[in-house]
């Protein structure tokens, strides 16, 4: 890699302004100093100013349309899990938030610890998209409880609700869109079960920016620039 490639991405410099820190003295190769041109090795050592460069570590992001059955964990006791679906090499992702064994949807794998901190983090707010199917239709008064706030143990559900299509009025009401941006584990399911209903579909679309679109149950694809 030439020397103001590695500075460019290591610093966030431009490549026109790397080059005249190396003209100007201030960058060093191996404790000599550098040339525009010079190439960089893994094992050399630049500095600019004084101080050492290294360039961040490549990450890897993908996104997988989880099927109803899996289980997000690599011990599956049992069970099937995530990486059964992934290739040897993504194994070493990790889960951005989870999706228990009966949902299924949108799932982020990542090694960017950066980004799995601010799809996740309460301070962030990310907004996730959920279809879900109840048990029974869902009445106008249990709709505003549910907009408003249900107490769930320690803290209060709030979801926002839009009603899914369907030719059929009776289905219409069991077919809900959540939105929300809490993230407590199984909070949907919580959320409904403290109504008297049961959640029997959840598939989530969108988590943040990322949308799931037409992949496949089952498959998964790469993402740059997450």
């Amino acid at each position: 890699m030439r020397i103001n490639k590695f500075i460019a991405q290591a610093t966030g410099l431009s490549r026109r302004a790397a080059d005249q820190a190396i003209i100007e003295g201030k960058v060093a190769l191996n404790q000599q100093p550098a040339r525009p041109g010079d190439a960089v090795q893994t094992s050399d050592v630049v500095t600019l100013d004084g101080r050492p460069l290294q360039l961040a570590p490549k990450t890897t992001t993908i996104l997988l349309n989880k099927p109803i059955g899996y289980v997000c964990s690599r011990a599956g006791q049992g069970s099937r899990t995530i990486y059964d679906l992934l290739p040897p090499e993504l194994h070493p992702l990790k889960p951005v938030g989870r999706l228990d064994k009966d949902s299924s949807g949108l799932l982020l794998l990542t090694n960017d610890g950066q980004l799995a901190n601010e799809l996740t983090h309460p301070s962030y707010a990310k907004q996730k998209v959920y279809e879900i199917t109840l048990d029974k239709p869902l009445t106008a008064s249990d709709k505003v409880k549910v907009e408003r706030g249900v107490q769930i143990d320690d803290y209060t559900s709030r979801l926002q609700l839009s009603a899914l299509k369907s030719a059929q009025p009776i289905i219409e009401k069991r077919s809900w869109r959540v939105t929300m941006t809490q993230g407590r584990n199984r909070q949907i399911r919580h959320t409904f079960a403290a109504l008297d209903y049961e959640v029997k579909t959840l598939h989530r679309t969108n988590f943040g920016t990322f949308a799931l679109n037409q992949l496949a149950s089952g498959s998964w694809q790469a993402l740059t620039n997450a």
